[in-house]
C-alpha cells in the first residue's frame, strides 16, 4: 500500500477545514433567521423542510452545500455547538482575569500607591513645618525676645534723664514684661515697638517758637463753648529740629479731645503774655522773641522759656 503524499495530506485536511467552515456558516446562518429557527426548528417538521430553505439561502448566494454539510449545521445548532457560553464566576476565573488585565491593574495600584505616598508626604510635611513653628515659637518666647527686652530696657534707661521719663520708661518695660509672661508673643512685640518709639521721643530735641512769616497769623483767640462770654488765647507755633526744619507732633486739641500730627498747633497762654507777643510783631512785622520753649534730650516735655497755660488747638481756621 502506498502512503499518501504530503500534498494529498494537505489537500484533504483543508477540504476538512473548508466543510468546517461551511458547517459554521450554516449554524451561523441559522441564528441570523430567528423567525427561520422558530418556525422550523420550533415545529415537529421534517428536516428536509430546513435543508431544502438553507441550500434556497445558499444558492442565491452562488454557494453550492452538500446535504452532509447541511444536515452538520442542524446537527450543530441543536447541540449549541460553535456557540460561546461564557464561564461561571468564580475565584480561578478572577485569577485569570486579574493576570490578563495586569498592566492596568498595575498602573491602578501604581496610581494609588503614588496618592497614599502624596497624602503620607503632606501630612509628613504638614506635621514638620507645625513642630517647626512650635519650635520657633518657644525659641522666640524663651530666649529672642527675653534677650530684646533686656536690650531696649538698658537703652531706654539710658535716654530717660528726668523723673516723668523714667517713671513712663519702667511702664512701657513693665507692659512688655508682662506679654511675655503670658507667652504673647505678638504683644510682647508691639509692647517693644513702643519702648522703641518711647525711646525715639527722649532723643529727640527741638524749639518751640511762635511762627511769624509774613501773611501767616502768630495768635488767635477762640470763645469756649462752656463760656461764650469768655476769650482763650493762643500763640501759633511750630517745633523746629536742630537741622533748622520743622517737625511735625502730635496734639491733642483741648476742644474735642482729638489727637492729630500737625507742624503748627496753638498753644493757650494768658491775655496779658498774648498782647506782649501783638506788640512784638506790630513793631516790625516779625516777633523777635519767638522762643516758647524747649525740649530738651532724655526729656518727654518741653521747658518753657514763656508762660503757658497748658492747652492747645490744632485747628483754629473756621
Amino acid at each position: 500500500m502506498t502512503a499518501p503524499t504530503a500534498d494529498a495530506a494537505g489537500t484533504a485536511s483543508e477540504g476538512k477545514l473548508d466543510e468546517l467552515m461551511l458547517a459554521m456558516d450554516v449554524v451561523d446562518t441559522l441564528r441570523h433567521q430567528d423567525g427561520l429557527v422558530a418556525k422550523e426548528l420550533g415545529q415537529d417538521t421534517r428536516d428536509a423542510a430546513l435543508k431544502a430553505r438553507l441550500r434556497q439561502i445558499y444558492e442565491a448566494q452562488g454557494l453550492a452545500v452538500t446535504d452532509r454539510i447541511l444536515d452538520e449545521g442542524i446537527r450543530a445548532l441543536r447541540e449549541s455547538r460553535f456557540t460561546y457560553d461564557p464561564p461561571k464566576p468564580s475565584f480561578a476565573l478572577t485569577l485569570a482575569k486579574a493576570w490578563v488585565n495586569r498592566r492596568k491593574v498595575a498602573g491602578a495600584v501604581l496610581v494609588l500607591v503614588l496618592l497614599v505616598g502624596g497624602v503620607a508626604g503632606w501630612q509628613a510635611w504638614r506635621t514638620e513645618a507645625n513642630q517647626a513653628a512650635a519650635e520657633a515659637a518657644r525659641v522666640e518666647i524663651a530666649e529672642t525676645l527675653p534677650q530684646a527686652i533686656g536690650t531696649a530696657e538698658a537703652l531706654l534707661l539710658a535716654e530717660a534723664r528726668d523723673e516723668r521719663a523714667r517713671t513712663t520708661a519702667a511702664a512701657a518695660i513693665a507692659d512688655a514684661r508682662a506679654a511675655l509672661a503670658r507667652g504673647d508673643a505678638p504683644a510682647t512685640r508691639a509692647a517693644l515697638q513702643a519702648v522703641e518709639a518711647l525711646r525715639q521721643r527722649l532723643v529727640q530735641t527741638y524749639a518751640v517758637r511762635i511762627v511769624s512769616r509774613p501773611g501767616e497769623s502768630s495768635g488767635v483767640w477762640r470763645v469756649p463753648d462752656v463760656n461764650t462770654n469768655a476769650r482763650n488765647y493762643y500763640l501759633v507755633v511750630e517745633a523746629i529740629g536742630p537741622d533748622g526744619r520743622p517737625l511735625a507732633l502730635p496734639v491733642t486739641s483741648e476742644e474735642d479731645g482729638s489727637t492729630a500730627t500737625v507742624p503748627v498747633w496753638g498753644i493757650r497762654v494768658s491775655e496779658a503774655t498774648f498782647d506782649r507777643v501783638r506788640r512784638d510783631k506790630q513793631a516790625d512785622g516779625i516777633v523777635d522773641d519767638d522762643l516758647v520753649g524747649e525740649k530738651p534730650r532724655g526729656s518727654l516735655d518741653v521747658v518753657y522759656s514763656m508762660p503757658v497755660l497748658g492747652g492747645a488747638i490744632t485747628d483754629w481756621k473756621e
